[in-house]
């Protein structure tokens, strides 16, 4: 299995930087491949199409975030910092080649490649799922599809905005990603849902009454 991700992955190398010198539009499978040492007939292996080339190189990301999810310093974050850090780590793995990504994407939003577009939501819905799983959303029917309808968005917008950022280390893409985060969260503190689930925090957490009295308290007669 090792063996066969290593070979994807100088696949999918050869294509990006390819693509950064020639444009997304130049790269073939055929060439990626002569030049990460496959051989032509070993390739449908690993890709059947150019296609597959974009998707392998947006579950690398996907795969970074799981990864980095993973670190107890992100557990111990409160849920707007993880979601943060989380989509931006997805980012800073595609920086690299942030040249080569933007053009796959206005690639996959010509007109008349519809096919390819459904392809591409499939795609975002699964690094949508990978966030939420990432980040321990545990919200359940209605409210689920609510919050995967809102980070959907959030996603989205982060990552057009970001493809044509070229501040030092993404900066104004944070920047943007907190101020959508902030607002989602505070309009989900107004949702019956969150009114709820304070609600029953708070009666969890009151002390119990105490039983026994307290110096000068009236005792409780006995029943007659």
């Amino acid at each position: 299995m090792t063996q066969r991700r290593e070979a994807r992955d100088r696949i999918l190398d050869a294509a990006l930087e390819i693509a950064e010198t020639r444009g997304w539009e130049a790269v073939r499978l055929a060439e990626a491949a002569h030049s990460a040492g496959v051989a032509l007939a070993d390739l449908p292996s690993w890709f059947r199409e150019k296609e597959d080339l974009v998707d392998a190189w947006f579950e690398r990301a996907d795969r970074a975030l799981l990864a980095d999810a993973a670190r107890s310093e992100f557990k111990d974050l409160p849920p707007r910092a993880r979601l943060h850090r989380a989509i931006m780590t997805w980012l800073r793995t595609l920086a690299t080649h942030r040249r080569a990504t933007r053009q796959m994407v206005l690639t996959r939003l010509e007109p008349g490649h519809i096919h390819i577009q459904c392809r591409a939501l499939h795609g975002v819905n699964r690094t949508v799922q990978w966030l939420r799983e990432a980040t321990r959303r545990d919200a359940r029917c209605f409210w689920r599809a609510l919050e995967e309808t809102a980070l959907t968005a959030i996603f989205l917008t982060t990552f057009m905005f970001w493809l044509w950022d070229d501040s030092a280390d993404a900066v104004r893409t944070s920047r943007l990603l907190d101020r959508l985060l902030g607002g989602a969260e505070r309009i989900a503190c107004c949702t019956p849902l969150a009114r709820r689930t304070r609600s029953e925090r708070a009666r969890t957490s009151a002390p119990a009454s105490n039983s026994t009295p307290g110096p000068g308290a009236t005792p409780t007669p006995p029943p007659e």
